[in-house]
């Protein structure tokens, strides 16, 4: 019996030893650290991953074009960005597709002490993670169906994400910020004033998405169709679990507990991530539109379906088999 037990022990280790051998390299890269990418962060930290074979290490960008610039070189196989940049990438040529939804935009527009208004914004200077990309192109819209044009009426500084946004509004350098839940909610507990949700404006915006590189991932369908099945298992564990995903989020995003849960509330209540990550075509297509008006492009404005290919994602889903 003695002898028979090592053997019977090696007979359930080998296939963990050889999973961890077989292991895939596949690096990621995510534009920013906030809740909204939260299912690609608990797809990495809370093991997902490594049950689909893959090696996967997540790179934080900082940054739409520094994310699709990564991707375009191949540093990185799957980059979680805001949508803007893959659209921009392929109208320049580049050989992008977006294969499953991140997040819709779940952005308040919060204003300090004097500022409580959309009109109260007219000569202000307003925080945005960029100037001319993201939610600078969300943000400028949303101001401009109040009746306020850039440059003519507010000023935008580029400050960062919502991260910095806030801690921009906090130390008074700017007069108002775009800021995603559950920062938003944040700023609010601070006294800070809510001026407008984006979301009432552009309930569908599509924020962000996963976007590969369309060669790669025809020769390497695999290894993105296990990625979309880990993020897909890890984005339904947020929901199932509340109290152990609630702890994960405040741990790995630094918030109050009680902020973790009110965002996590809010993203799956209001389906800002989609139940399947997928990629809501009227959603994107409101991202499409904003982004030729904002960069003056000419011509037609292009389907949502030139940047989109589903084809991975579904196949994740039936490999899961929820559909």
């Amino acid at each position: 019996m003695k002898r028979t037990l090592p053997a019977i022990f090696l007979v359930f280790l080998l296939p963990v030893l050889g999973l961890a051998q077989e292991r895939i390299k596949f690096p990621a890269g995510v534009s920013s650290k906030v809740l909204g990418y939260g299912h690609l962060w608990a797809a990495w930290r809370q093991g997902f991953f490594e049950r689909e074979g893959l090696d996967v290490d997540v790179v934080l960008i900082r940054g739409t074009a520094p994310g699709v610039q990564a991707l375009i070189a191949g540093s990185i196989h799957v980059g979680l960005v805001a949508n803007d940049g893959p659209i921009a990438a392929v109208e320049q040529g580049m050989d992008l597709a977006m294969v499953a939804g991140g997040s819709k935009t779940t952005h308040m527009i919060l204003g300090g002490k004097n500022y409580k208004t959309y009109e109260d914004l007219r000569g202000a200077t307003i925080g945005s993670s960029t100037l001319t990309s993201g939610t600078a192109f969300l943000l400028r819209r949303v101001l401009k169906t109040k009746g306020l044009e850039y440059p003519r009426d507010y000023k935008l500084l580029s400050v960062g994400g919502t991260g910095p946004a806030f801690a921009a509004l906090t130390a008074g350098q700017i007069a108002a910020a775009i800021l995603a839940v559950p920062v938003a909610f944040q700023a609010q507990e601070a006294g800070f004033n809510l001026i407008g949700r984006v979301p009432d404006v552009f309930p569908n915006y599509l924020l962000s998405a996963y976007s590969v590189r369309r060669r790669w991932a025809e020769k390497n369908r695999p290894q993105v169709v296990r990625f979309l099945k880990a993020v897909l298992l890890a984005k339904r564990w947020l929901g199932e679990d509340r109290k152990a995903a609630t702890e994960f989020l405040a741990k790995e995003f630094q918030l109050k507990p009680s902020l973790a849960e009110k965002g996590l509330d809010y993203y799956l209540t209001n389906q800002a991530w989609h139940p399947e990550l997928d990629i809501d075509l009227d959603g994107l297509k409101t991202v499409v539109e904003i982004y030729t008006e904002q960069t003056g492009m000419k011509g037609p404005v292009p389907s949502p379906e030139k940047y989109v290919d589903m084809s991975y994602l579904k196949q994740a889903l039936r490999e899961l088999r929820w559909k």
